[in-house]
């Protein structure tokens, strides 16, 4: 296998161009790492059935962006031939099956590393490789229900409430599967070496959760939801609703972003309770339902905007595109008529460039991967 730094140039920029990734067709936080490496350079080829390209006349899963799409039947022993001819050329598999799916497949990292020793093998999966749950389904809920922080979630006395799927899948999984990744290739450089990375979602979700863990053993954390200071029990760090029905974030936690934020409600603060005073946060939180009652979201977003109150406007989808500081940065983009989120983080030196869309044809394994 030749060097990253000494193969032909494949047009990519970023940090990671050069390395090279196969990714196995999955759903989720698979192809979301897929898309991260791409997004930073990494040439990503993506292996899935025959069949299940995007409908020409529809917008394209823009989780598939910035990679080629090679068509195979893993079953089939010309196409197994094909992609095992591509694994030799490879630096990084991923793959998202349940444990023993690669193995019965004859894609496992032992038949891989046999082929092409140096390779980075990542498995990701919600409940890891061993353990008693190993081998059952589940979802981004499942894996962060069994860590606590699906419980920690949400109001007093209310139900837990699922962080969309961000925790499990993409935090905890996606995340974690990248950083492995990246961290077995640096260990590479010296060794020579390959590596299996088991990445599951539920020691993600866990890893995630340390400040709250590290709170709950300095008794700074009850179990009960909705009563601590990042969960919304602190009236400082709390959304409220407007009076045209819209939302307003409130994270002012520290004295001197407090006293901010009371200016610009236009309370004085010799006439509040104390903040830190745990047993008047109902009576505080009250106050500012109330005082955020008097105006639209938009008419407190100006009186904030510019000042370290840490209170910002809760925008849509819609809207988020048209802020001022994301349109600055460039932080969402449009790729082929579908609005979504921009190459990060930035480098001061590696130039990473605005990704394609997803693929709409099939490449030629034939043609890939030449040096």
């Amino acid at each position: 296998m030749t060097s990253p730094a000494n193969r032909a140039p494949s047009g990519r920029t970023g940090p990671l161009a050069g390395i090279r990734v196969i990714e196995f067709a999955g759903i989720g936080p698979g192809p979301h790492a897929a898309m991260l490496l791409a997004d930073l350079g990494a040439d990503v080829l993506r292996v899935q059935r025959p069949g299940q390209l995007p409908d020409p006349n529809r917008n394209a899963d823009a989780l598939l962006r910035g990679r080629r799409v090679v068509e195979a039947n893993l079953k089939n022993p010309a196409d197994r031939e094909t992609i095992l001819n591509l694994v030799t050329k490879a630096d990084v598999i991923l793959e998202g099956f349940r444990p023993g799916v690669m193995e019965r497949l004859g894609f496992g990292p032992d038949d891989l590393h046999a082929v092409n020793p140096s390779l980075v093998y990542g498995r990701m999966t919600g409940w890891g490789q061993d353990g008693p749950r190993a081998d059952l389904a589940g979802h981004d809920m499942n894996y962060i229900s069994l860590t606590g922080m699906l419980h920690a979630i949400g109001r007093p006395d209310e139900k837990p409430t699922p962080p969309l799927n961000l925790v499990g899948d993409f935090g905890g999984g996606s995340m974690f599967l990248v950083m492995g990744v990246l961290a077995a290739l640096v260990e590479r450089a010296s060794s020579g070496k390959g590596e299996v990375i088991d990445a599951a979602m539920c020691d993600g979700a866990s890893v995630l959760g340390q400040m709250m863990w590290a709170f709950r053993g300095t008794g700074l954390w009850q179990d009960r939801r909705g009563v601590n200071l990042l969960d919304t029990g602190a009236p400082f760090y709390e959304v409220y609703e407007c009076s045209d029905g819209k939302w307003m974030a409130v994270g002012a936690i520290e004295p001197q972003f407090y006293a901010e934020l009371l200016k610009g409600l236009e309370l004085d603060p010799e006439a509040m309770p104390n903040q830190m005073d745990v047993s008047k946060w109902g009576e505080l939180k009250q106050i500012l339902t109330d005082t955020f009652k008097t105006k639209t979201r938009d008419e407190w977003a100006a009186i904030f905007d510019g000042t370290d109150a840490c209170t910002s406007p809760i925008l849509d989808y819609t809207e988020a595109p048209s802020d001022p500081h994301l349109a600055a940065r460039g932080s969402l983009v449009e790729i082929d008529g579908v609005m979504q989120a921009q190459v990060a983080p930035r480098f001061t030196r590696s130039t990473t460039q605005t990704p394609t869309g997803p693929a709409r044809e099939a490449t030629d394994p034939a043609t890939v991967w030449q040096d």
